[in-house]
């Protein structure tokens, strides 16, 4: 053909090249470049795969976070659970520890017949101290009976219903028990207040009162049964020109954690008030 090679020339010249190629390959010529070329492409498939997970993870995402959000209000329930669960069962081991510890008080005293009593209630005025049982008069409760619990004295009933008692707590400004001093061995009234604190009046000067003398009820009065504790003498107050000695007293009761108390049924109160404001004759 005119202005062309003859074919046989142009095949000549195809493997004439084709082998310089082959050898120039053979001795190492191409070696930088093929390196070079190699680490493009190396850097570019790395380069395309990360957008590719990246473009990937983007799409996921969504149905990922729902996911989770999804476990997440799983595990929270869960944890509610467990830990409503955990409180039901503390609330049992204090309910039975404090059981036993009255089963153990009843039996250590057994010339008094209890009945145990859950407190329900407190009387919200910020002046009265009382609780709410629920022991009524058809269990037979009655006024003026004494209620302990393993501690001591808790106070006694003060008003019944058929299913229910109030109590007026020892800490109740209108409270006034008779007690005595077991160490000093004299007799006192305890008054409770406003504020809920509890003080002996009417000490006699004559009285060793320390800190850390025991209270017990003294059963002057007919209000109360002897020798139930009430608490311990934390500080003392005398002054010379004062007829008696007056003392603040630690209740041996805790009365903002009361959960369940014991009623003495067989104690029936006498009031000797008309007896003692009787004039004779």
């Amino acid at each position: 053909m005119k202005g062309n090679l003859p074919r046989s020339l142009q095949t000549t010249v195809i493997f004439l090249l084709a082998a310089g190629v082959l050898a120039l390959a053979f001795g190492g010529f191409f070696g930088a470049a093929s390196s070079a070329m190699t680490r493009g492409l190396v850097g570019v498939q790395t380069w395309v795969s990360s957008r590719f997970i990246a473009v990937q993870d983007v799409l996921a995402a969504p149905r990922d976070i729902v996911s989770l959000r999804t476990r997440n209000a799983e595990l929270e329930s869960q944890v509610s659970q467990l830990q409503a669960q955990v409180i039901e069962l503390q609330q049992r081991v204090n309910e039975t520890e404090i059981l036993a510890a009255l089963v153990d008080f009843s039996r250590a005293n057994p010339e008094s017949t209890y009945r145990a009593a859950a407190v329900i209630g407190r009387d919200p005025s910020p002046f009265l101290h009382y609780v709410i049982i629920n022991r009524g008069s058809d269990d037979g409760i009655r006024r003026g009976m004494p209620v302990v619990t393993n501690q001591g004295l808790v106070g006694r009933i003060d008003a019944v219903i058929a299913d229910g008692a109030r109590v007026q707590l020892v800490s109740d400004p209108g409270s006034a028990i008779n007690v005595r001093l077991q160490n000093a061995e004299t007799d006192a009234v305890l008054l409770g207040s406003l504020t809920g604190d509890l003080s002996l009046d009417m000490i006699s000067q004559d009285a060793a009162v320390e800190g850390g003398e025991l209270v017990l009820t003294s059963g002057l009065g007919g209000g109360y049964p002897p020798d139930l504790i009430v608490g311990q003498v934390a500080t003392v107050r005398s002054l010379e020109y004062e007829l008696f000695q007056q003392a603040s007293v630690q209740p041996a009761v805790d009365f903002g954690r009361l959960e369940i108390v014991l009623v003495i049924t067989n104690f029936r109160p006498i009031d000797i008030a008309p007896l003692a404001t009787t004039p004779v004759p």
